[in-house]
Order: C-alpha cells, then structure tokens, then sequence
C-alpha cells in the first residue's frame, strides 16, 4: 500500500511533467538520502541525469519500503550530492578518501567533479595530496636523463613513499563473541559466535592495515594521525585480521579476555551460554 502511494504521489508532482515526486528518497548503500528531482538532475548528461530524467519510476530499482535504490558507497554519496546541489565541493581538511571519492564521481558520469579530484589536474581542495605509484612511475619516466634525477633526489620529491607507511605504532583488535557448552553428559559444543571485530588505535595505521576491509562509517572524518577506537571490519574471521597484522610486520604483544556464562533458560539442566571480550595488542616497531 506505501508503494502504491509513492507512486500516486510521484505522478505529476516533478519539474516540468516529470513523472518524478519533487522530493526523492533514495537508499544508497544502506544510506538513506532525501533531495529533490532537480537535484539529481542538474548535470546533463550524468547517470543521475539520465536515471530521472530519461527513465520513469517503474524502471528503477527500489528496496523494500519504495525508495530508489542504488548500489554504491553511502557514505561517498553524500559528496555527490553536495556537489550536486550547488556544483561545488568541499571536503573537510583531513579526506583519506580522495581516490575512492574519484571512482564514485567517475561511476555517475561527473566528469568535471573526477576532473577536481585528480591531484594533477587541481589542488583547490583542501586534501593532503599524496605521491601516488603512476606519479612516481610518472616522475621515474620524466627523469631519465640524469641531472633532472639528482635534482629531484637532493630535494627529497622522490622519496619512497612505502618510508612514510611503515610507521612504528600499535593496534588493538577486539572482538566480543558467544558459544554454548552443552549438558555434563554431551560431548560437543557449539563453535563461537564472534559479533563483530573492533579495530583502536591511530587511523593512518588501521587503513595501512585493513585497506577496505575496514568500516569507516562510524568515524569517517578522523584525521590520519588522531586515534580512534570507532572502527569495526567487514568480516567476522578473526584469524583474517591476523593474517592482515602479520603482513604488515605487527606481532602480538599482550591480549586479555573476560567472559560471563548464563543459562538459556531457568531450568540448570539446559545449555549454558558463554559471552566473552577479548582484546589482541599488535605492535610494529
């Protein structure tokens, strides 16, 4: 019945006979977004452009409670829109984002917003460039005659920046998980149940570490060289997140737990359940 509404009440209500609502809501990635049609419309030619413009409504996929559905990354979206909405972007002082935010404007056709968001092209924006591999191989490549080489090296423009990675530093892993031991008279009990794996410690160590497999959602903005206890992983296998430690060069350097057991029921006879915290300390020296 919501749907059939929305749908009676997108009829007619857009810009100019659109057969969009004036007021859209869309789920990006589990975000949920409100705007307006001409919004989502105001560069031509973009994939926005041609989902409201050229589609209807009936084309376009939705979720379960009616709003246009796009699979993409929710929080990058929110970027989108406000360029969008005024075609001027400004991104707080410390983005760790850039280049992901670049392949979101590059998937919705917004040529002059990818275009900003190369290092190369512009510095408006207040993002702490970085030296990307291509520009290194770039600067490889230009200097090949010698002298240019020597000049860029006294300078120290042509560091490595793997130097700048491998930063000292720890990282605490936790993860809160559950698991049933059966009756004194069972042998077998149920594996742990792990809830979700937390990450604490500096930001620019966390995403050396776990890249996209960390979940930023929580604490998008947090400067590289502040610390967060905010972060959790998209995986529930522990064992992945110290394989990812390992190959960074951490080794463990201390963990506790603690744990509380319960009965699923009054009845002592029944299973007890068993939820445990525990936490790993990594060190990179």
């Amino acid at each position: 019945m919501a749907l059939a509404d929305m749908e009676h009440a997108a009829s007619g209500c857009g810009d100019s006979g659109s057969p969009f609502s004036e007021i859209i809501e869309l789920n990006v990635g589990g975000q949920v977004y409100v705007t307006r049609h001409k919004t989502l419309i105001a560069v031509p030619d973009s994939l926005l452009w041609n989902m409201f413009s050229k589609k209807s409504p009936k084309e376009l996929a939705r979720d379960s409670k009616g709003r246009f559905f796009l699979d993409r990354d929710g929080f990058l979206f929110r970027y989108i829109l406000d360029y969008l909405r005024d075609l001027n972007l400004v991104l707080p002082d410390y983005f760790p984002e850039k280049s992901r935010l670049q392949r979101e404007a590059d998937f919705f056709l917004l040529r002059d917003l990818a275009k900003r968001l190369n290092p190369r092209v512009s510095k408006d924006n207040s993002i702490s460039e970085e030296i990307s591999q291509s520009d290194t191989e770039d600067g490889a490549q230009c200097c090949s005659s010698g002298e240019p080489l020597r000049a860029l090296s006294a300078s120290g423009a042509m560091r490595s920046p793997s130097l700048d990675t491998r930063k000292s530093g720890y990282i605490t892993v936790g993860y809160r998980g559950s698991y049933t031991i059966g009756r004194d008279i069972q042998t077998d009990a149920k594996f742990r149940r792990v809830a979700r794996i937390t990450v604490c410690g500096k930001t620019s160590l966390a995403k050396e570490v776990f890249g996209d497999t960390l979940n930023e959602s929580r604490d998008p903005d947090r400067p590289p060289e502040r610390y967060t206890s905010r972060y959790y992983l998209k995986y529930n296998f522990l064992e992945q997140a110290f394989d990812k430690l390992t190959e960074a060069g951490f080794h463990m350097v201390a963990c506790s737990s603690t744990g509380t057991c319960a009965y699923t029921s009054n009845d002592p006879n029944e299973d007890k359940i068993w939820t445990s915290y525990t936490e790993y300390v990594f060190c990179r020296e």
